[in-house]
């Protein structure tokens, strides 16, 4: 079955950058499927963050455009999200999902804390 695990969330001062993964197995290559991250924070709605098709192509929410830049490794069936100037806003689990059917993502993986303190 697919699984996607996340990785690389943490605790860093504002300003500070982080480099979250999202390794995804179960299937031989996710290269022709969209990938996107989403977050969390306490007590709101998941929040779209920035999604990468097959082609690369990205798209970004306007809180983190110029900040956070996503991409995809296919050989490694892995995709990363570095975050730079990092603010407490940034605060969240950080959330991979993959593979759209039917309008959704099918596959989620559990998340990943990400804290920046001030």
């Amino acid at each position: 079955q697919v699984q996607l695990i996340e990785s690389g969330g943490g605790l860093v001062q504002a300003g500070g950058s982080l480099r979250l993964s999202c390794a995804a197995s179960g299937r031989s290559t996710f290269r022709d499927e969209v990938m996107a991250w989403y977050r969390q924070a306490p007590g709101k709605e998941r929040e779209f963050v920035a999604v990468i098709r097959p082609n690369g192509i990205p798209t970004y929410a306007d809180s983190v455009k110029g900040r956070f830049t996503i991409s995809r490794d296919n050989s490694k069936n892995t995709m990363y999200l570095q975050m730079n100037s990092l603010s407490p806003e940034d605060t969240a689990v950080y959330s991979c999902a993959a593979g759209v059917r039917g309008g959704q993502y099918v596959w989620w993986g559990q998340g990943t804390q990400v804290t920046v303190s001030s």
